[in-house]
């Protein structure tokens, strides 16, 4: 009877541990990507102003990383496994270019925001996106949503212009860095929708995916450098920086490593949890973020972050309930 408490305890305790542990390395990752980026794109130690450039080369790693996977399968199968890939097969190209489109504009978007706004603002900047999920859910796949749901999608519009405005009467306010974030949530929103239907057709491989839209992505971003005016900045740049190569490197690691925990948190705890895990993440960010860069906000502003937090975690536990009800 002891030795079953005993062990009964013993796995409770090792599930525990496990959750603890991926929900911490899935704050870690995801707050370090977004303070890694802050960096790169506006800092005083690395002056480079190439958002976009710098999007492209953490493409590249993920490319890389995937590349390197790939070989040692190759080389030891037993052990390793990444499934075969048609990288440029006619019905890949078909299947991946949309999705890949529109991955760079999410990212590509995401970052030019991050690139103007406070590391404090982006949670708000980006809050949108369950708005236009629903949306576009109506518009493109006819799916209808409940008076509930919609009015927790007020109050999170209500929470993203109450911290516009506040964001305005701190003085940091960035209208440029703004609409790149709302422009980010709404190709989030699009892209989520078709990763969807393009996982199926891949049988749910989530790695190989990840492998065809960082190689198509590394070729849709040279274009956007180019009209974005970067190349001037990268011409006066020196490339010697170490630290600049470091950090690069590092955001690129983290950036496809994101991916990862994020389905492994899913896994080990539930779809709801992850959504919650995400909105304290996001409050813990902003936190860090006014701390981390000595900023001083008025008792509004961070209404305004509680305000969205809350229409967040209401809006992911109403869609729970109509999960459970259906």
């Amino acid at each position: 009877m002891i030795n079953l408490s005993v062990s009964k305890f013993s796995s409770i305790t090792k599930k525990y541990f496990t959750i603890a542990s991926v929900v911490t390395a899935y704050w870690i990752i995801s707050i370090s990507v977004v303070f890694i980026n802050k960096t790169l794109f506006s800092s005083n130690y690395i002056n480079i102003n190439s958002p976009l450039f710098v999007t492209w080369t953490q493409c590249i790693t993920s490319v890389i990383i995937c590349y390197v996977w790939k070989k040692l399968s190759e080389i030891n199968p037993r052990k390793i496994k990444f499934p075969q890939s048609k990288t440029f097969a006619l019905k890949t190209i078909k299947t991946i270019l949309p999705v890949s489109f529109l991955f760079v504009l999410t990212i590509g978007f995401s970052n030019l925001a991050l690139s103007f706004v406070e590391v404090s603002f982006y949670f708000i900047s980006r809050s949108l996106t369950t708005v236009f999920n629903i949306c576009l859910s109506y518009l493109i796949l006819h799916q209808t949503t409940s008076k509930k749901s919609i009015c927790c999608c007020c109050i999170i519009i209500f929470g993203f212009f109450l911290g516009v405005d506040q964001e305005n009467v701190v003085g940091s306010f960035s209208l440029k860095g703004t609409l790149f974030g709302v422009f980010g949530s709404l190709s989030l929103s699009l892209y989520s929708i078709y990763t969807k239907k393009v996982l199926n057709e891949l049988d749910n491989q989530v790695i190989l995916l990840s492998y065809y839209i960082n190689i198509y992505s590394s070729i849709l971003f040279i274009p956007f450098i180019i009209l974005n005016g970067e190349l001037t900045n990268l011409y006066s740049f020196n490339f010697n920086d170490y630290y600049f190569w470091f950090l690069t490197v590092i955001g690129g690691t983290f950036g496809f490593l994101i991916g990862f925990v994020t389905a492994l948190q899913i896994k080990v705890t539930s779809p709801l949890t992850h959504n919650i895990s995400g909105t304290a993440k996001a409050c813990a960010q902003t936190v860090v973020a006014t701390y981390w860069y000595d900023e001083v906000k008025p008792l509004l502003w961070w209404f305004s972050n509680f305000v969205v937090l809350f229409g967040s975690a209401a809006y992911a536990r109403v869609k729970q309930l109509e999960m459970i009800k259906t």
